[in-house]
């Protein structure tokens, strides 16, 4: 039974579910695909900028913080703008995933922007992120700014979508979607035929 993951790395939900993914479905180990996807593009993706006051937004960013504890990941840092245009991190992400290196670019860049604090709106960063996996800047800033990288990246989003993706980040098993991170383990269930209560999140 096929699994994808997909995110957007503008998203900190999607940087928790990251964290987590590749030892979610270790046991056994299962094979998961990386989809990189533009969240703005999808019916029920959070903005992270429709709050009705900073007293909302400062209860959200702390939940989070929370859990990155939980999860006995670094504090999280928030970059500065947050939220910030994570175009060019995705495509180069979508580039990334065209030479194999999709997950080592994607855990590099989450950590960038949620780890480090830095906005991947700045290229330096998402060069930086890139250079943790080997990727050479000139090839891939030349990557990023192909038509067929654009549109790679545009139909894998219309596809998730097609497939009911609403949001990031989410887990595709067979023909059912799992959103949120704190569906990961229901999802992994999912691929060993375990009975999961409820309906997908």
């Amino acid at each position: 039974m096929p699994a994808a993951f997909y995110f957007d790395l503008a998203s900190p939900l999607a940087y928790l579910a990251a964290e987590r993914v590749l030892q979610v479905f270790s046991n056994p180990p299962t094979p998961v695909e990386w989809q990189p996807v533009l969240a703005r593009e999808l019916a029920g993706a959070e903005t992270f900028c429709a709050f009705r006051c900073r007293e909302e937004e400062d209860v959200f960013r702390s939940n989070l913080a929370r859990r990155a504890r939980e999860l006995d990941l670094q504090p999280l840092c928030w970059p500065e703008p947050f939220p910030f245009d994570s175009s060019l991190a995705m495509r180069v992400a979508t580039y990334a995933k065209s030479i194999g290196r999709a997950v080592p670019f994607a855990q590099a860049a989450f950590r960038q922007a949620f780890a480090g604090g830095h906005s991947l709106e700045d290229p330096d960063y998402v060069l930086l992120a890139a250079a943790a996996c080997e990727m050479h800047p000139a090839a891939v800033l030349r990557g990023a700014e192909l038509r067929s990288v654009a549109g790679q990246l545009a139909a894998a989003t219309a596809a998730a979508a097609h497939l009911g993706v609403s949001d990031v980040p989410a887990v595709l098993v067979g023909e059912r979607v799992f959103h949120g991170e704190r569906a990961l383990q229901d999802a992994a269930s999912q691929m060993r035929g375990e009975r999961i209560a409820g309906p997908p999140r």
